[in-house]
């Protein structure tokens, strides 16, 4: 019952209107029920020569009555049950997308993107298909056969006929016990292969370029087209048991109706049922036909839908690695102060030490300058700073505060963290610029454009800062997308500003504008700049240089090329690789 929760809990929210819709069903299979009846009583006049003009017309109207009134009512109840299974959807894919944006960095590591979106779209329609359609077609197929098999006990048909024609009709539970799990694990099968075909996909349409460019297109066809034959392969598996189990229910009505005919055909020949009798019985088993393919349809819809709710239940029972404690306090905005204290920290599932016995502090105003080689520990100590990934208690503290013991939403507001990727998103160079600051007056957007170096370039397109730029910001330049990036740092005006490599991509004279426009712009902030160009940290108050997760040398730009060691030995290599170049 675990994997029913999410539906059983909206479902509870919802059972008022879910009566109703319910309840309109019902109705119309009651009405329904009437039609072969009516039309029996219709069959015996005609056969017994006193069916008059009058009577035919009456008749009519009671059979043209009949279908309206059924028409409306089921039309309202379908309606309903629909409308509240996109409620559902809707509802399902905000909670979903809140859930994702609570876990943590190390989850989505672990899981693509495609994957991510195969809950979203594929899982929540099938939820959804199960508590619209599923819900009118079981209630209307239910309530009709019962209705008809009431009907039938009351008329004129002899019971002991009514339950002969009905008996293959019993065996249908233990087709259901029988072909209902099987269904289940191999629509589980199915979806986690689509998840996996999702993900192959958009892995496939972000590195379109990387693969035109080695002519490769061959082999990402070979890469996805394992993917599309997998799913082919679990989903003809599916189809096979799906199209036995929706075959044998049809089956079982079709015995049910041999049976009346044969029976009932006797009976009738030998005056023991008159005929009009004979035409209900068979008019209503004709009707059960549908209804027999309907629980088929729902069965099946059923168990594809448990095996998705089995799907969205793990995910929405997946708790996020880092979590605010029950009093953790809010940071008070302009904290700017920056202090660790004796900090290491080792990657989860890892004994390696990502960063080993770090102590420094930066005041408010101050910058400090990171560099090191290549995994010596500059993005981790980011991560810790932002905790992403969680640092020791009594380790990291920003205006006196450990960071362990505030919100996170206080902590996070305090920074400014500008990465290398430069990440933009498909809408307006407005808006990425604005992202954290929306209500934004146009003269500070465009202040904060200038100190990244990227004003004019805006300037220079068709519709300057109302360009709309393409996914992940394919319209502008790797440079320019870094200078977009940090102009949305910039325009957060947080007490705390963090540069990780983010000038990585501009030339030497544009790096040399953006850090005089820093130290200009935000002398009342703490700035961490970090970097492997040693041009971009040299005018910091400070500078620590990170070798294997240890701080190895530190000081200013001068008293550290004054020393033997690592920062001097970069120095060297960058500035012979700038004279050759």
């Amino acid at each position: 019952m675990g994997s029913q929760r999410l539906l059983r809990n909206y479902v509870k929210a919802n059972l008022g209107l879910y009566s109703v819709g319910v309840a309109f069903i019902i109705l119309s299979n009651v009405v329904q029920s009437f039609f072969p009846r009516v039309l029996g009583e219709f069959t015996d006049d005609l056969q017994l020569k006193v069916a008059t003009s009058h009577t035919v017309a009456g008749y009519s109207l009671q059979l043209l009555g009949i279908g309206v009134a059924y028409g409306v009512l089921f039309g309202i109840g379908q309606y309903t049950n629909a409308r509240l299974g996109r409620r559902f959807e809707y509802a399902t894919r905000q909670k979903l997308f809140r859930h994702f944006s609570t876990l943590s960095e190390h989850y989505f590591s672990r899981h693509g993107v495609g994957k991510l979106l195969s809950y979203v779209m594929n899982d929540v329609t099938a939820v959804r298909e199960s508590i619209s359609n599923g819900v009118n077609q079981t209630t209307n197929a239910i309530f009709f056969i019962l209705s008809a098999f009431v009907m039938m006990s009351f008329s004129s048909i002899p019971f002991g006929l009514i339950a002969l024609s009905l008996a293959p009709m019993a065996l249908i539970p233990f087709i259901v016990v029988f072909l209902g799990p099987r269904i289940r694990s191999r629509s589980l099968e199915v979806q986690e292969s689509l998840a996996t075909m999702t993900e192959s996909a958009e892995e496939q349409f972000g590195g379109i370029r990387v693969t035109k460019t080695f002519a490769a297109e061959e082999i990402a066809y070979e890469r996805f087209g394992r993917n599309v034959d997998d799913i082919r392969e679990k989903q003809l598996r599916l189809v096979r048991m799906s199209s036995l189990f929706q075959s044998l229910l049809p089956l079982m009505g079709s015995f049910s109706m041999i049976i009346a005919i044969l029976a009932g055909g006797y009976m009738t020949l030998h005056g023991q049922i008159t005929l009009g009798s004979f035409v209900s019985l068979t008019f209503y088993l004709r009707m059960m036909m549908t209804p027999l393919q309907q629980i088929g349809n729902v069965i099946n819809m059923m168990q594809r839908s448990r095996a998705s709710l089995e799907r969205l239940n793990h995910l929405l029972a997946v708790k996020p690695d880092i979590r605010e404690e029950a009093k953790a306090a809010h940071l008070e905005n302009g904290a700017g102060e920056l202090e660790i204290r004796g900090l290491s920290f080792c990657y989860p599932g890892s004994d390696r030490r990502a960063l080993e016995a770090i102590d420094l502090k930066v005041e408010p105003g101050r910058t400090l300058g990171i560099i090191g080689r290549t995994g010596s520990g500059k993005t981790t100590l980011v991560k810790l700073l932002l905790r992403i990934y969680d640092p020791p208690a009594g380790t990291i503290y920003i205006g006196g505060h450990d960071i362990r013991r505030v919100t996170l939403e206080s902590l996070r507001s305090q920074i400014a963290y500008v990465p290398q990727d430069g990440f933009l998103f498909s809408t307006t160079i407005r808006d990425n610029i604005a992202f954290s600051r929306r209500d934004a007056a146009d003269d500070e957007m465009q202040q904060a454009a200038r100190e990244a170096q990227i004003y004019s370039s805006i300037t220079e397109l068709p519709r300057g800062f109302e360009t709309k730029l393409g996914e992940r910001g394919i319209t502008l330049s790797g440079g320019q997308r870094q200078r977009a990036s940090l102009a949305r740092g910039f325009m957060k005006r947080a007490p705390i500003l963090i540069l990780d490599d983010s000038v990585s991509a501009v030339d030497a004279v544009t790096e040399t504008n953006i850090v005089r426009q820093i130290r200009a712009a935000h002398r009342d902030k703490t700035t961490l700049i970090i970097a492997h160009r040693i041009s971009a940290v040299k005018h910091a108050d400070e500078i620590i240089v990170l070798d294997e997760g240890r701080i190895v040398q530190r000081g200013t730009h001068k008293e550290l090329l004054a020393l033997p060691g690592l920062y001097a030995s970069l120095y060297q290599i960058q500035e012979e690789g700038t004279r050759h170049a």
